[in-house]
């Protein structure tokens, strides 16, 4: 099945717990919008290359469409078909004024030059900018983009209308309009995730152990992923016993301290390295990430690519919680096994929301040029992010389903709910 598909599998699921009407769920299931431009860049050599990229707006009826641009040499019109879809849930779950948007570029960007690499960025972004705006479809960072890629997409934009546009892209640098703790958001969203699934399984009588006892492994040490790592072993003092990236995955029986995950974290940073190639003082066994997605330790954090779990290796994940920092890291018919097992699944569109959520922060902050201190951007993130938790918590035991079906239910609501009083226009 392609993402899409699986996407649609999971709503449809939910509309059927919700009983939902038919018609609605017709046209919730449509993007409204889809965009693929082909576009020529320069080479360095003086060559021409033509490049393809995607820009789908799935649905604007609770506001303008959100969502990131990312850069990878497998993207596909149906991935970011599904992966807006997927953020107008995640915008409305959390309760934020957005619809659902993504974008994305078909492009290895190592194989690319700096120079390659910001003609390409703004000439894309030159290509889109008639269906994007501030008050119509904001992009922000995704896979393989960075604040220095939305810096040149604000300048674009900014340079082809003829004033600056602080509101048109988030995750960009401080110094143009960004925001205090954009780029540790979505990590800490998981970690808040973290620490209220554990608080609820405790009432449950599920975890017994306290929190300096519980071991997690991330699957994924990208940005979310490493973020995660740092704030649950740094600010819940649990025990990170792996982490991986594409190169390899990393294990340490009695847990990676705070430190030792910073110190792998700004050596990768500082050299563009993978785990593979890490030559610090920290001491640990490296293993495959085929074996730490079936690691014997409490929680699970995947937080790299989807479909990472699937039905073939679902039945030996060994984890009691999961939190997925990723999109769609779960396939449906593993969803199943997983459920069956009486795991917690907290779901992609609720756990990794945080990167949204300080977002649309930074949009509002730059909308009204006035900017906030990141304990303000923390303390405003994790009340959003412990109210849409317990929420979905409540409904899940209201309808009896699963998280993710619960996560849907809610956000599902606040879509219908806004597409019928607004009507069908004309």
């Amino acid at each position: 099945m392609s993402l899409f598909d699986n996407a649609l599998k999971q709503f449809d699921k939910a509309c059927k717990v919700m009983d939902l009407d038919p018609d609605l769920q017709a046209v919730l299931s449509k993007p409204k919008r889809e965009l693929t431009v082909n576009f020529p860049v320069k080479m360095d050599d003086g060559s021409i290359r033509v490049f393809t990229g995607h820009r789908v707006q799935h649905n604007i009826a609770r506001g303008p469409a959100k969502g990131g641009i990312r850069y990878h040499q497998d993207v596909t019109l149906d991935e970011v078909r599904a992966l807006a879809f997927w953020m107008t849930w995640k915008a409305a779950v959390v309760d934020i004024p957005y619809g659902g948007g993504k974008g994305g570029v078909t492009v290895n960007p190592k194989e690319l030059s700096d120079g390659e690499l910001e003609r390409l960025s703004r000439r894309f972004f030159s290509e889109i900018q008639v269906i994007i705006g501030e008050d119509r479809d904001i992009p922000a960072p995704d896979v393989n983009t960075n604040p220095q890629i939305m810096a040149w997409y604000m300048d674009t934009y900014s340079m082809n209308v003829g004033h600056s546009v602080l509101g048109i892209v988030t995750g960009k640098p401080l110094d143009i309009g960004g925001s205090m703790g954009r780029t540790e958001a979505t990590g800490r969203g998981v970690r808040v995730c973290v620490e209220e699934a554990v608080e609820y399984m405790r009432e449950k009588g599920k975890i017994n152990k306290k929190n300096d006892q519980l071991t997690v492994a991330i699957h994924g040490f990208g940005n979310v992923g490493s973020y995660a790592a740092l704030l649950t072993a740094e600010e819940l003092g649990m025990k990170v016993v792996a982490f991986s990236d594409s190169s390899t995955g990393v294990y340490k029986e009695d847990g990676f301290t705070p430190a030792e995950i910073k110190d792998i974290m700004d050596y990768i940073s500082a050299r563009k390295a993978r785990l593979d190639d890490y030559e610090g003082e920290v001491n640990f066994k490296k293993i495959s990430n085929d074996e730490l997605l079936t690691l014997d330790v409490d929680i699970l954090i995947p937080a790299a690519i989807e479909n990472v779990i699937t039905e073939k290796n679902a039945k030996d994940v060994k984890a009691k919680l999961i939190v997925e920092g990723a999109n769609g890291p779960i396939t449906p018919e593993a969803d199943e096994i997983l459920n069956e097992k009486g795991v917690l699944i907290v779901p992609d569109f609720l756990a990794n929301s945080g990167g949204v959520t300080v977002s649309y922060f930074e949009w509002v902050q730059g909308l009204q040029h006035y900017f906030w201190e990141l304990e303000d951007v923390r303390e405003a993130l994790h009340k959003k992010m412990k109210n849409a938790f317990w929420s979905t918590i409540r409904t899940m035991e209201k309808y009896n389903t699963d998280m993710r079906s619960a996560a849907y239910v809610i956000a599902i609501e606040r879509v219908a709910t806004a597409t019928k009083l607004r009507g069908i226009y004309p």
